[in-house]
Formats: C-alpha cells, structure tokens, sequence
C-alpha cells in the first residue's frame, strides 16, 4: 500500500476524541491509509478546547502518533496571501482555518476536513474527499 503525507484539520482529530467507536472514525481509516501531519495551529485548537487531563492525555498521544507540522514565516507569508484573497472575495473563514490551509500549501499536503465548505473558498489547496 502506497503510503503519502497528509494534513488533518483539526475536526478530523475532535471527531476521534469525541467519538465512542474510535475505531470507526475518519481519524483511524486516514492514519491507515496515508502519513499523517498535524499542524501546531491543530495541536493550539485541540489543547485549548481540552477541558480535563484525560483528553489532555490523547492530544498527547496522537500527536506522538503523527508527524507535526511548524508555522514559520514562509507559512505566515501564504496566510497573508490567502486573508486578501478571501477578503476580497468577501469570502472570509476563520483565521485559524487560514492559518492550517498555509501549512496545507506550504508543504504541499493535501488537507484532510470535515468542514470542506470553509476550506474550498481557498485557490491551490488539495482537499481530500473523505467521503469516497
């Protein structure tokens, strides 16, 4: 089986957390199927979102898990690009969800999401159907 990179929003991993059949989640069937990479914009979201140790502790292990991904300046670079893109199309999503689309782009993986609405609005982002 061929095995390549791909990002995951972060409503990738919320849906694993809260879920009560893990097994059967996007999350599982992605980490079976590609390398997976989560940006440390995802890693702030989960973690802030965290509301006790024990959800603290599976942030922890998935990201033990999966390959983590740095905003730098070249990343802050793209967001700013795709901000003026979108709010030039009046087609603004929340800066977070930017922010993970600029790591999607600058290491050129294919993001994975369940809020492909959001994300569509933004030029030369490969999005993963996870419905097929």
């Amino acid at each position: 089986m061929e095995h390549r990179g791909i990002l995951i929003d972060t409503s990738i991993v919320i849906e694993y957390l809260r879920s009560t059949k893990r097994e059967k989640t996007n999350f599982i069937q992605l980490f079976q199927k590609y390398d997976i990479f989560l940006s440390v914009i995802s890693v702030f979201e989960l973690f802030n979102g965290a509301k006790d140790q024990n959800k603290k502790q599976d942030i922890d292990t998935i990201i033990r898990e999966v390959n983590t991904q740095n905003f730098t300046l070249e990343t802050a670079k793209i967001a700013s690009e795709i901000y003026r893109n979108l709010r030039k199309q009046n087609k603004i999503i929340e800066f977070r969800d930017i922010l993970i689309a600029a790591t999607s782009i600058q290491y050129n993986l294919p993001i994975a999401t369940l809020n492909i609405k959001h994300f569509e609005r933004i030029k030369n982002l490969q999005i993963i159907d996870i419905k097929q």
